[in-house]
């Protein structure tokens, strides 16, 4: 059976305990490989590596670090199919989904920040009158952590590593332990690309062992993070007292406000997408839909026909637009939410069963479910449920809708359909989410600030954001004789 090994130091590990988990394959529910399970000595090892390269790596030319992640860039192009494969394999999200979305961002990370290093400038500032000069200085951190999560695997690790490894960071990674495989298969890139040794190590494990031994490293000085709330409170806890950098990307409960002037079969094929891409396993997925009275029947018919026409099946099958969930225990998780709906009054409108798939019977799948509530303060409303499950009510006044939009824990992302310009500034910039989309959905320029407000987190990624937070700034100021 296939180990998955820590990549340390520019070489393939086998954990130092000699400790495995089980890695399962979520579309046949079976054992298909074995995970490192590392602990605090592997993350002081790779701790160690990178220390050891960080003053050299830290004083390579921008050009030279460019270079190596437009590299990695194109190695990641090249392995489309291959990394597309195991992360359907590892995941149980839709193929079609992996070579579309999830591979091609991957790449696109590394070639976004190999560019953006390039720009990346710092300020000067003349002191008229006082006869002196202030510059910035941006310098990297040192030994930096990044742990992300099982929804997008390769696309959200390279999310992270990218931009420190390209502000001259060196890193210690940890994927995550349900879907660990493409990051494990980064490893061989890294090598071909010619990225030195010890400049990121990647360490596979669960969070209370290889994670907790990361963010407690007295000396690894900064924690990006992308996960649940309740993690990222721990995180929080653990690393503020000794003084490290935070960026906690966390959960989400985003709001999709559907208001009758807007485009309608354009609202509709999105709303159906942004409910239920990647089985709802997505932080971003609009789980809240509110719809305008005077169209909230009409919505709520053609909504389930779409739903209805969507396939959930095979991972690998072409013509499958819901594959399997992450896990039986995350598959449990979800079911749960919906027996919770019925005991709150809900009413399941569609779905909410398992399906049986031919030749895959042990999988984990749902059905897409969408369930009318009638208050916005039921758990259903209120908890992060991550999976192919949306909830639908009905609002009277844009003021009720915005109350009920902004009446939760967390504050990710929102999602507006009108055609009303004052409406869309309005409500804008009262929408308490970091992100909000105007007649769109998931649509992003990778140069625009990522994060969220109240639960959903501290900090921004993206951009300038992401190199900024990568790097200390320091002040010079330089005296002169006029």
């Amino acid at each position: 059976m296939e180990k998955i090994l820590n990549y340390i130091d520019g070489t393939y590990t086998e954990p130092q305990s000699n400790n495995w988990l089980d890695n399962y394959n979520p579309s046949n529910g079976e054992v298909y490989s074995q995970i490192a399970s590392s602990d605090a000595d592997d993350v002081a090892q790779a701790y160690q590596a990178a220390e050891k390269a960080f003053p050299k790596w830290s004083n390579t030319t921008i050009d030279q670090r460019s270079r190596i992640l437009l590299k990695i860039a194109d190695l990641i192009e090249e392995n489309l199919v291959k990394l597309a494969e195991a992360e359907t394999k590892d995941n149980g999200k839709p193929l079609s989904l992996a070579l579309a979305i999830d591979i091609p961002r991957a790449s696109a990370n590394f070639r976004f920040f190999a560019h953006a290093i390039t720009q990346f400038a710092s300020e000067a500032h003349e002191s008229v009158g006082l006869d002196s000069m202030n510059f910035t200085l941006r310098q990297p951190l040192g030994v930096v952590g990044c742990i992300s999560p099982w929804n997008l695997p390769l696309y959200l690790f390279t999310w992270k590593i990218a931009p420190a490894i390209a502000a001259g960071n060196t890193v210690v990674a940890k994927p995550s332990e349900v879907t660990p495989m493409t990051a494990y298969l980064l490893g061989d890139i890294l090598t071909k690309a010619g990225l030195p040794k010890g400049v990121l190590n990647i360490v596979q494990g669960t969070g209370p062992s290889a994670g907790q031994a990361i963010v407690e490293h007295p000396n690894i000085k900064a924690i990006s993070f992308t996960g649940g709330t309740k993690t990222g409170e721990h995180i929080a806890r653990t690393a503020a007292p000794m003084f490290k950098k935070l960026s906690l990307e966390l959960g989400g409960k985003n709001p999709n406000l559907i208001f009758a002037d807007c485009d309608y079969d354009t609202m509709l094929k999105t709303t159906v997408k942004s409910s239920f891409a990647n089985q709802g396993q997505i932080c971003l997925c609009g789980s809240r839909i509110f719809v305008e009275e005077s169209i909230y029947e009409q919505f709520k018919k053609d909504f389930i026909e779409k739903i209805s026409q969507l396939k959930v099946g095979d991972p690998f099958d072409a013509e499958t637009n819901l594959g399997a969930l992450v896990s039986k225990s995350h598959l449990e998780k979800v079911q749960s939410y919906i027996k919770i709906a019925e005991e709150e009054g809900g009413k399941i409108l569609f779905g909410g069963k398992t399906v049986t798939v031919d030749n895959l019977e042990n999988g984990y799948y749902l059905q897409p479910t969408v369930i009318e509530v009638y208050d916005d303060q039921c758990r259903v409303n209120q908890e992060e449920i991550f999976g192919p499950v949306v909830t639908i009510m009905p609002f009277k006044t844009e003021a009720e809708a915005l109350k009920m939009a902004n009446g939760v824990q967390y504050g990710l992302s929102a999602t507006l359909w009108t055609n009303n310009l004052d409406r869309t500034m309005r409500l804008s910039k009262q929408l308490q989410a970091g992100i909000v989309w105007v007649n769109t959905w998931l649509n992003r320029d990778l140069r625009t600030p990522f994060g969220g407000m109240k639960n959903s987190g501290v900090g921004r990624e993206g951009g300038f954001e992401a190199l900024r937070f990568f790097t200390e700034p320091k002040n010079v100021c330089i005296k002169y004789d006029s």
